[in-house]
């Protein structure tokens, strides 16, 4: 794919931005209705109070493009955030040199959708998936979703949760290349991993990074297939966990665990530094931060 005809919010216009701007607004309306579903759902003994609703705030990026914001504060789902957004315009000198097809020609376009949840319940773990399409003169696809179980023995490889969140993402991955699970899932276990501490951030999952396999119907028809099993696995895994009773010191131990999550995102995240460097929305941006975190 070249964007090299087109100009300024003209970017915007090409029929691989819009493909992949309207399957990213599906996914979000779809996850939007499974986890208020959660929330409706949720026995009142354990979660008193109003089942939340999401609540969707557009907004305008003034370089050009914008999204919309969801946000989800409720009675399972402490803090959720889904966000959909596009923008476009020219790279920095410096982003242009680390950027594929951007040094000829700094200008970009982006689409994507990203999705956060931290529960109330600590025996539930903690989700992110986020896919995007980014395009200059080259095209090509981003993202993944991992998993973050905040108590001790859900945090093992072979916990329950793990061994399925990962073998939905394996089904999905070998749809379309046997070998693209091992190698999505060697990356996912190498970028969340905080060095400082020398441990990785929950039980991983898949990440792709500047996806080319040079079948662009391929490559959309994949990221399409790692939306949709979050969407099925995600929601099964907290079913199962949300009628469990939790302790006093099990919130602490989420509490403190929640750190590392904070420190990963605010040191290492690309998706952070992308969003803050290209002049995205902040409260989208760093809406990752849970909403109530301790250090020893």
């Amino acid at each position: 794919m070249t964007v090299e005809s087109l100009h300024g919010a003209d970017l915007a216009d090409n029929p691989r931005v819009k493909r992949a701007r309207a399957w990213f607004d599906s996914l979000r309306d779809s996850l939007v209705g499974a986890f208020e579903a959660l929330e409706d759902e949720a026995p009142a003994d354990l979660y008193p109070g109003v089942a939340g609703r999401f609540t969707l705030e557009p907004w305008v990026r003034e370089a050009g493009g914008g999204g919309v914001m969801g946000f989800l504060h409720g009675r399972f789902f402490e803090k959720c955030g889904l966000h959909v957004s596009e923008v476009h315009g020219t790279f920095t000198p410096e982003m242009a040199a680390a950027m594929p097809g951007a040094k000829k020609d700094p200008r970009f376009v982006a689409t994507g959708v990203s999705l956060i949840a931290h529960l109330v319940n600590p025996r539930v773990p903690a989700v992110h998936m986020n896919t995007r399409y980014l395009a200059t003169t080259s095209g090509w696809f981003g993202g993944g979703a991992d998993l973050t179980p905040l108590l001790g023995e859900q945090r093992r490889p072979d916990a329950p949760d793990a061994v399925a969140f990962h073998a939905a993402l394996r089904a999905a991955c070998d749809a379309h290349d046997g070998a693209w699970y091992a190698k999505f899932k060697e990356e996912c276990d190498r970028y969340f991993f905080l060095p400082h501490r020398n441990e990785p951030r929950g039980v991983g999952g898949i990440f792709y990074d500047r996806h080319d396999s040079g079948d662009w119907e391929r490559d959309f028809a994949f990221t399409q297939d790692v939306g949709r099993a979050l969407l099925e696995v995600y929601p099964r895994i907290a079913r199962e966990r949300m009628g469990e009773a939790w302790t006093g010191a099990e919130r602490e131990e989420q509490l403190v665990r929640r750190g590392r999550y904070v420190e990963f995102n605010l040191l290492y995240d690309r998706g952070t530094m992308f969003g803050l460097k290209t002049g995205g929305n902040i409260e989208s941006i760093l809406s990752s931060m849970p909403p109530v975190v301790k250090w020893p």
